[in-house]
């Protein structure tokens, strides 16, 4: 190594950095070699985004991996989601996903994962590896593996999600937002199925300087291109990728963002018609409408944490068979627990073309309440605030599945420290806008003094 790895780019659920300062070859070639120290995988699959970096990080990755006698399999240009596909219907033991997800051009990074899609992330690997990568010290005089590629994954891909669909009464108009990242991979499901669904697209050229808009359906300020072009022309449904495509935003056909939780409770509804009675879990800030809902529907629900590693490790100890976070990540049985966004636009198509129903009239049923909204403050003491907060709302039921949640009759509110900055983010619900707003305002001035 020219130079020592800093261990910050090792985050909780995935590997991240500015690219060549913080992440490259070197770096690369290292984290491939512990990777599979670690693992002892034999076999890799290995995608990559469409990020200028990607290619060399991709070469020197494998290159560390077969150093350490592991064989290479690529795909080449892949979403997370497909990454995750080949995990299970590949003869591999792990995958690598060479991205960085929704972070601005000048970062890269990867994405781990065993077969069948089981992650490595914080408590599962991820510090194992960042400490053999740091180290750098790997066992000499080993046989080299080999790289090969399967260019028949993508087609698979491709049917297997184009096989969910169902036709319904007409055909559907939806709008797709690619932000010029791995989304497009999946452009072909959407082209598959032009029978039934008239698709315009939005930004379908891979580029990874994303020059039209961060990719994150996350910031609503993403999708205001995709709103305007919605009511344009007068689409049924609008559908916003992230930038590796593991993550998924809706726009109703009036041009509404839906909010992310609304969706856990839509998709689960229709899950639950093909596993009757099962476990679905939610994110823990996500609206009591959802677990209403997902209940009417016959499902139990458990919470879960925030962070895909963490939600997939508990759907397998609970046999969860989907589950939703706040940040547009859904989970499905159907991908080995993993997630598959345009898997999800299928199925809201699904809910539409089997109710009738426009988008618009699906998530009424679920504005029960009001919602603050993820609201982050910055505290250099996180500890000192929460035992603030649980000291003042000690009358309230406390939850500590992920920082603090505590609940009231009328309204509750969770509060949980960023994995990697000095912040806080409360998430906050009342049965009335004005009880919201009230004890918003309560809770932020503790958090901020």
């Amino acid at each position: 190594m020219k130079e020592p790895i800093n261990p910050g780019i090792f985050k909780a659920y995935d590997i991240r950095g500015l690219y060549p300062e913080e992440i490259n070859a070197d770096t690369a070639y290292n984290i491939g070699r512990a990777l599979i120290t670690y693992t002892k995988a034999k076999k890799v699959a290995v995608g990559i985004d469409m990020r200028e970096s990607s290619p060399k990080l991709e070469e020197a990755v494998i290159k560390g991996m077969i150093d350490q006698g592991a064989n290479v399999v690529k795909i080449g240009l892949s979403s997370t989601p497909m990454l995750y596909f080949a995990s299970w219907n590949l003869d591999v033991d792990a995958a690598v996903m060479v991205t960085a997800s929704h972070n601005p051009a000048e970062y890269n990074g990867m994405k781990f994962c065993l077969k069948g899609a089981v992650p490595i992330g914080e408590g599962s690997g991820m510090e194992e590896i960042r400490d053999l990568a740091i180290k750098g010290e790997f066992s000499d005089g080993i046989d080299k593996g080999a790289v090969g590629e399967d260019g028949e994954l993508k087609n698979k891909y491709i049917g297997y999600i184009a096989g969910f669909f169902k036709s319904g009464l007409g055909r559907r108009k939806v709008v797709v937002d690619f932000a010029n990242g791995m989304g497009i991979v999946d452009k072909d499901v959407y082209q598959k199925l032009s029978s039934d669904i008239e698709a315009v697209y939005l930004y379908d050229d891979f580029d990874g300087r994303f020059p039209n808009h961060e990719a994150n359906p996350l910031k609503t300020e993403t999708l205001e291109a995709l709103q305007k072009k919605v009511l344009e022309e007068k689409a049924d449904l609008g559908i916003s990728y992230d930038g590796d495509a593991d993550r998924v935003g809706f726009v109703s056909e009036k041009g509404e963002v839906i909010p992310m939780d609304y969706v856990i409770a839509l998709l689960a509804k229709e899950v639950l018609k093909k596993y009757p009675g099962s476990l679905v879990l939610m994110d823990l800030r996500s609206s009591n409408a959802v677990r209403e809902v997902i209940e009417e529907a016959g499902g139990k629900v458990n919470r879960c944490r925030v962070g895909h590693s963490l939600i997939k490790k508990q759907m397998r100890e609970e046999q969860a068979v989907f589950a939703g976070e706040l940040s547009g990540h859904y989970f499905f049985e159907e991908n080995s627990k993993s997630e598959m966004a345009t898997l999800a636009a299928v199925t809201i198509l699904n809910l539409m073309n089997q109710t009738g129903q426009k988008m618009s009239e699906l998530v009424a049923n679920l504005k029960r309440y009001f919602h603050s909204g993820e609201i982050n403050s910055d505290v250099a003491d996180k500890d000192a605030v929460l035992e603030k907060l649980k000291e003042k709302y000690s009358d309230g039921k406390l939850d500590t599945l992920d920082g603090i949640r505590i609940d009231f009759p009328d309204w509750w509110f969770n509060v949980r420290a960023s994995n990697t900055e000095p912040k806080l983010r409360l998430n906050l619900e009342a049965k009335t806008k004005e009880l919201m707003e009230e004890k918003r305002d309560e809770v932020l001035g503790i958090i901020r003094n």
